[in-house]
């Protein structure tokens, strides 16, 4: 197996354990959170397969910004009470081990890579280059970028008329 393969099986385990978590969270923090994780391993994915533009969209545009809109929104709305005492006893020990795992990995790709190319395989031209990519996306994929619009477009007016459907103003 190459070093390549390894790297992807561990993130698409990570990705996808992110997404089961997420599913099975009954706190909505921790969902966001698990969510916020399986972007970014998404956005790793992407970023080995040669497509640094997509990578970086992803983590700055979900991890980042709609996340941080995520968190922010549950926080205002005050969905989740934290308690004072820690619930589970063993979840401090297995974040300090995951970090210290983390922090060697971390050390050890930055040991083994010094002046060698991340990527294997890079992919095409058009992928890489964000004006290709605009290019392509908008002649190629015009129809299937403008249907996800309208369906994004759907879906927020589906959020503003769930959340006022109950609530009715009475005029003055």
């Amino acid at each position: 197996m190459s070093a390549a393969l390894i790297v992807f099986i561990i993130l698409a385990v990570i990705a996808v354990a992110a997404a089961l978590a997420m599913l099975l969270s009954t706190n909505t923090v921790y969902s966001a959170l698990y969510l916020i994780i399986n972007f970014i391993a998404v956005g790793v994915i992407y970023l080995t397969l040669g497509a640094p533009f997509v990578a970086l969209a992803q983590i700055t545009v979900y991890a980042g910004a709609i996340m941080v809109l995520f968190l922010f929104v549950i926080m205002m709305l005050g969905a989740e009470k934290l308690s004072e005492h820690e619930p589970l006893k063993w979840q401090r020990p297995v974040a300090i081990v995951l970090g210290l795992a983390l922090i060697g990995e971390s050390v050890y790709a930055l040991v083994t890579r010094v002046g060698t190319a991340m990527i294997s395989n890079p992919a095409a031209e058009k992928l890489a280059d964000p004006k290709a990519l605009g290019t392509l996306l908008y002649s190629k994929y015009a129809l299937p970028f403008e249907v996800t619009s309208i369906i994004l477009l759907a879906a927020t007016i589906g959020v503003v008329v769930l959340t006022h459907g109950g609530k009715k103003e009475e005029k003055q």
